[in-house]
C-alpha cells in the first residue's frame, strides 16, 4: 500500500494544505462577521457568494486549464486564494466579502478539480478504490482540522487571515515541484437539467435540498456558536462533530440503501433529521459550557444531514446508465449548488426574524419537505431490480465540495466493475 501511495504524496499534501485553508476560512468568516456585527442575512450571502463562485468555477476553469496548463492554473488560483483571504483581513466590510467569497469559492473548486485530475491520472483501476479512501481520509482530516485552528489564534485579529494565506501559499510547492507531467484535461460539467428531472425527479429534489441543509448549516453554525457565548474551541468542536457523525452514519446508510429501496433509507432519515432539527430549536444551550447532550445532538444531525446528497447521488445512477455515472453526478453537482446558494439566503432573514434557532427549524422543516417528497415519488415509481442497482461507495461528505473531477475519481465511474457478466448497460428509465 506504501508503495502505491509514494507517487501521489505530494498531491495528497497539496490535498492537506488545500482543504486545512479552507476548512479554517469557513469557521474563521462566519465567527468574525458576527464579532463584527454583520447582519444574519449579510452572512447568509457571502456563504451564497461562496456557493456561487464554487458552482461558476467547476464549470470555468477546465477551460482555463485547457488554454494554460494545470500546474500555471493552480499556481495562480491558489495565488488568489492567498490574497483573498488576506484582503479578508485588511478589508472588513459585508459586501466586500460577498465578493471575495465567491471569488474564493471559484478558485477553491478549480485548485481542488486540478489535484483531483491528477490523482486520477496516476491511479490504475486496481488500486482506485484504495487510493479513493486514502483521498478521503487525507482531505476530511485536513478539513476538520482546519476548523480547530480557530483556536489557535483570537478571530478578532488578523493571525487567522496570515495563517489562512500561508497554508494556501504552501499548497502550491508539491504540485509546482513535481516532475509528472500534466494530466488529461479536466472533466467538464454539463448541465441538462430537464434530463436529471426526467431521470430521476427524486434525486432532483433531493439534490436542491440536500444543498439548502449543507449550506444553511455551514454559514450559520458559527454564528449559532457566537451568539449562544461559545468559545473558538467549542464552536470547532459542534462543526467537527456534525461531520464525525456524517462519517459515523454514511457507510451503514449507504449500505442499507444497497439493500431496500433508498427513497425508504431517505424518508427514514429525513424524518429523524426532522426530530433532531427541531428538538435542537428547542434546546436550551449553556454557551460557557455546552452539554454532552448538545454535542450528541450534533453528532446525529451530521449523520442526517450530510448522508443525503450521497444517497440522491446513488438513487439517479441507479435509473440511469451506468457509463453516464460522471455525467449524472456532474448534474447533481450543479443543482447541489443551486440549493448551497438557497439556504443561506433563506436561513439569514429568517434568523433576524425569529432569533439563531430558526437554522435549526429551517433544518428540520426541509428534512420534512424531503421525506414527504422522498415519499410521493415511492408511489409513483417503482425501485430498480436488484441486478441495476450500483453499489453504494463512501465518498467524500458534502462538506469537503465534490466537483466533477470527484466524480471521474470515484470507482463507481468504472462502470463495468459494477455489472454482472450478463449484464448490459442499460437505457435511462
Amino acid at each position: 500500500m506504501l508503495r502505491q501511495i509514494f507517487p501521489v504524496t505530494a498531491l495528497f499534501i497539496s490535498t492537506f494544505f488545500l482543504l486545512a485553508g479552507g476548512g479554517m476560512q469557513s469557521v474563521l468568516l462566519p465567527v468574525r462577521g458576527q464579532l463584527e456585527g454583520f447582519s444574519a442575512s449579510q452572512i447568509g450571502l457571502i456563504g451564497t457568494g461562496w456557493a456561487a463562485g464554487f458552482t461558476i468555477g467547476c464549470m470555468i476553469v477546465p477551460h482555463l486549464v485547457r488554454r494554460v496548463g494545470h500546474v500555471r492554473t493552480f499556481g495562480a488560483l491558489a495565488a488568489i486564494l492567498a490574497s483573498v483571504v488576506l484582503l479578508n483581513g485588511m478589508i472588513i466590510e459585508a459586501y466586500t466579502w460577498i465578493l471575495l467569497r465567491a471569488l474564493a469559492g471559484f478558485c477553491f473548486s478549480g485548485s481542488y478539480m486540478i489535484i483531483e485530475s491528477w490523482l486520477n491520472e496516476r491511479v490504475s483501476d486496481e488500486n482506485r478504490g484504495a487510493m479513493f479512501s486514502v483521498y478521503m481520509i487525507v482531505s476530511q482530516t485536513a478539513f476538520m482540522s482546519g476548523q480547530y485552528m480557530l483556536v489557535i489564534a483570537n478571530p478578532s485579529k488578523e493571525t487567522l487571515f496570515m495563517l489562512g494565506a500561508i497554508l494556501y501559499s504552501l499548497a502550491v510547492i508539491p504540485t509546482a515541484l513535481s516532475k509528472a507531467q500534466s494530466p488529461a484535461p479536466l472533466t467538464q460539467v454539463k448541465i441538462d437539467l430537464k434530463g436529471m428531472y426526467t431521470n430521476s425527479p427524486a434525486a432532483f429534489v433531493g439534490s436542491l435540498i440536500a444543498g439548502i441543509l449543507a449550506g444553511s448549516f455551514q454559514s450559520f453554525a458559527p454564528v449559532f456558536g457566537v451568539e449562544q457565548g461559545m468559545s473558538s474551541a467549542n464552536i470547532a468542536n459542534m462543526v467537527v462533530l456534525v461531520m464525525l457523525g456524517a462519517l459515523v452514519f454514511q457507510y451503514p446508510l449507504g449500505k442499507l440503501s444497497d439493500m431496500v429501496d433508498r427513497r425508504y433509507v431517505m424518508v427514514g432519515l429525513s424524518l429523524l433529521g426532522t426530530l433532531v432539527g427541531f428538538m435542537i430549536s428547542g434546546y436550551s444551550v449553556n454557551g460557557a459550557d455546552p452539554q454532552l447532550a448538545f454535542f450528541g445532538l450534533m453528532v446525529l444531525l451530521g449523520g442526517f444531514v450530510y448522508p443525503i446528497y450521497g444517497l440522491v447521488n446513488a438513487h439517479a445512477n441507479d435509473h440511469a446508465n451506468p457509463d453516464d455515472f460522471v455525467k449524472i453526478s456532474s448534474s447533481l453537482l450543479i443543482l447541489y449548488g443551486i440549493g448551497n446558494m438557497i439556504g443561506p439566503l433563506v436561513t439569514g432573514p429568517a434568523m433576524e426574524m425569529f432569533g439563531t434557532q430558526a437554522l435549526f427549524q429551517i433544518i428540520g422543516g426541509s428534512h420534512l419537505l424531503l421525506a414527504i417528497h422522498m415519499a410521493y415519488r415511492i408511489t409513483r415509481r417503482e425501485a430498480p431490480d436488484d441486478e441495476q442497482v450500483m453499489d453504494y461507495q463512501v465518498t467524500p461528505i458534502a462538506t469537503m465540495a465534490p466537483t466533477a473531477e470527484s466524480y471521474a475519481l470515484d470507482p463507481r465511474s468504472d462502470a463495468e466493475t459494477y455489472m454482472s457478466e450478463d449484464e448490459s448497460p442499460k437505457a435511462a428509465e
